[in-house]
């Protein structure tokens, strides 16, 4: 039997499923066992955390490769649909997080939904809610791991070249493998709180490249004015098809920077609860902090980027920067060092599905065996098609827009509707529409976007270059 030395849950709770030990006696083996995997699964391991770990395990999960592609949203659409479209997004997202935090303990007392899926079998029942979330999750999740593992690997390189010329003889790939051999050694980090340091580090790391991004793009726009240097605010595509395409690659690459939700609940299930103090409090006080951090990071990334380069900036905006160049290197070191703590907070919920599902239905012994080779083939794997398709734009808008606006604007509005059942033409009830058909609509093209783009540059593009 596993043990719980942490102080976890109470054992008149039921952490992991939603359901409440003591009901049904006949069930208590079932449960016991149940709650001595939660005390081991790196999701509900430990229930420590503060309301600052939310707020920077929230930081480190959207301030990421999504800010440093922000620019290129303002080049596809425009001055005013873009920062409209930015803010919108931060606005609506801010609310659907909100949803979330909510609906955590939102059943009976005693009950804590603490992954997505777990709310979904609770709103559309077990099979339903399973097959409505889990696909959605995993596809942000990996989908998240691979582009960093692409983010990492392009930002070390960029840090070396710009500090020894001759680096820039040496491949991509090996700089993506480079980054995947350091996430061999995180992984092994047993729980979600363990990585408090790691994603702190990471948060801080945020900040400083998006401070970076914004003061040397706001110096090259600065320049440009003063030397009467032209820049082009106009479609960098020549037809209307590839202007289209344009637009809908970058609805996904929007979609992409706002991509906590999928971990939020795993986030809040590190928090303690109590009925005087449910995690809720505590949980909220963190999202606000960090909404307001990604708030002060995106906007001025994404303007003076656009400012500076007009339609010419890169799908990542450190990438068309070239002086100074010992300050560029440090931004992207910084981004280097974020992605290493990104990666690990969008893999943690997987380890536990993977670790779950191992235990439960093969039967394996939970143990750090385990954990080692389950980790690592995971790991593994998503360098591998890291290094295979280092496409960063068409691979943020194509995740973006396959699953991101489903977990971030759809699934939660979805369950809310569901389960609260707000009046029709409610505030709740407006705004959650609003929000499904919003996301349904990006759901529908950004995918088709990402795709153009990946195809485009696969015409110049060497397997493991």
């Amino acid at each position: 039997m596993l043990t719980n030395n942490d102080g976890s849950p109470s054992p008149n709770v039921r952490t992991g499923n939603g359901r409440q030990d003591g009901a049904h006696p006949q069930t208590n083996n079932n449960e016991d066992v149940s709650r001595s995997l939660d005390s081991w699964l790196p999701i509900t391991a430990s229930r420590k955390a503060k309301w600052w770990y939310s707020a920077f395990h929230n930081v480190t999960a959207m301030v990421g490769a999504g800010v440093l592609g922000l620019p290129l949203v303002l080049a596809r659409l425009g001055w005013y649909p873009g920062v409209l479209a930015i803010l919108i997004s931060w606005l609506l997202t801010w609310y659907t997080l909100w949803l979330l935090v909510q609906l955590h303990e939102s059943a009976e007392p005693g009950k804590r939904f603490d992954r997505f899926n777990e709310l979904g079998q609770h709103a559309f029942g077990e099979r339903l809610g399973n097959w409505a979330i889990i696909p959605q999750q995993l596809v942000v999740q990996v989908g998240s791991n691979i582009v960093y593992m692409v983010t990492g690997g392009k930002s070390l390189q960029k840090c070396f070249v710009f500090l020894e010329s001759h680096s820039a003889n040496i491949r991509k790939t090996y700089y993506i493998l480079f980054f995947a051999v350091l996430q061999l050694i995180l992984s092994q980090v047993p729980n979600f709180n363990s990585l408090k340091f790691i994603s702190l580090l990471a948060a801080v790391m945020s900040i400083g490249y998006s401070m970076v991004a914004t003061g040397a793009s706001s110096a090259v726009g600065i320049s440009n004015h003063l030397h009467n240097r032209p820049v082009n605010y106009g479609f960098k595509a020549q037809t209307t098809a590839a202007m289209v395409m344009d637009i809908f690659s970058s609805l996904g690459l929007l979609a992409f920077a706002f991509a906590g939700h999928s971990v939020a609940l795993e986030i809040q299930a590190t928090i303690p609860s109590t009925p005087e103090n449910p995690s809720k409090n505590p949980m909220w006080k963190g999202v606000v902090v960090a909404y307001i951090i990604v708030g002060l990071c995106y906007f001025p990334v994404a303007i003076s980027g656009y400012l500076a380069f007009g339609s010419d900036v890169e799908d990542d905006v450190l990438m068309s920067l070239e002086h100074p160049g010992w300050l560029i290197s440090l931004a992207n070191f910084m981004v280097f060092v974020h992605v290493l703590g990104s990666y690990q907070v969008f893999a943690m919920p997987v380890f536990d599905k993977i670790e779950c599902l191992l235990v439960k239905t093969f039967h394996y012994t939970p143990g750090r065996r385990l954990r080692v080779v389950a980790r690592s083939i995971y790991v593994a794997l998503t360098g591998f098609v890291g290094m295979l398709l280092p496409f960063f734009g068409g691979l943020l808008g194509f995740f973006g827009g396959l699953a991101f606006t489903i977990t971030s604007y759809i699934i939660p509005s979805v369950i809310w509707l569901t389960l609260k059942r707000p009046k029709p033409w409610s505030f709740h009830w407006t705004v959650c529409w609003f929000s499904i058909v919003l996301g349904t609509g990006v759901t529908c093209v950004a995918p088709i976007g990402g795709i153009h783009e990946i195809v485009m540059q696969w015409k110049s593009f060497t397997i493991f270059s």
